[in-house]
């Protein structure tokens, strides 16, 4: 059984500047990843067919490593939409085997991906992000929550513009 991961977040910020936060490698990099990760690298081609590289880190008390995530720009509409896909990624932004670094058989080798941008009230921002088919299980559960911890940073660093 698969289901979609979707989280829907009001951001106290203009979509102009929640646009930029997913869009500008400099500031990708300052809310990218769960709680107590950094982004240390990002690279981003915005257009449909460029490729996009994110870099993670984990905190030290957890090993420190870095773990690569990339994909494809299918559908760009500025300031509304980003489609993409996205999967486990060697340094150079090469597909990786989710097995091959320990994942459960059942991650997903590529999710696809939509982060859609409602401007409400002019000052603000709804931002709703699906990931589509996530197989059921624990891996799923994680996925949800790092992805809620990510938002909370970047609410976070918005809020202190």
């Amino acid at each position: 059984m698969k289901v979609d991961l979707v989280v829907t977040r009001i951001i106290d910020a203009t979509v102009e500047l929640v646009w930029k936060a997913w869009t500008d490698p400099e500031q990708v990099m300052r809310w990218w990843g769960p709680k107590d990760y950094t982004s240390p690298l990002c690279k981003i081609d915005l257009r449909e067919g460029g490729k996009y590289l994110f870099c993670m880190r984990a905190p030290q008390e957890q090993g420190g490593q870095d773990s690569y995530s990339g994909g494809a720009y299918k559908k760009i509409v500025p300031m509304k939409l980003l489609e993409f896909t996205q999967g486990l990624a060697d340094k150079d932004g090469h597909k990786i085997d989710p097995a091959q670094i320990g994942m459960p058989p059942d991650f997903p080798r590529e999710i696809r991906t939509e982060v859609v941008f409602k401007a409400i009230r002019g000052d603000m921002t709804e931002l709703t992000i699906t990931e589509y088919d996530w197989p059921v299980g624990q891996m799923y559960v994680f996925s949800l929550a790092g992805l809620h911890q990510s938002i909370d940073k970047l609410a976070v660093v918005l809020a202190k513009r």
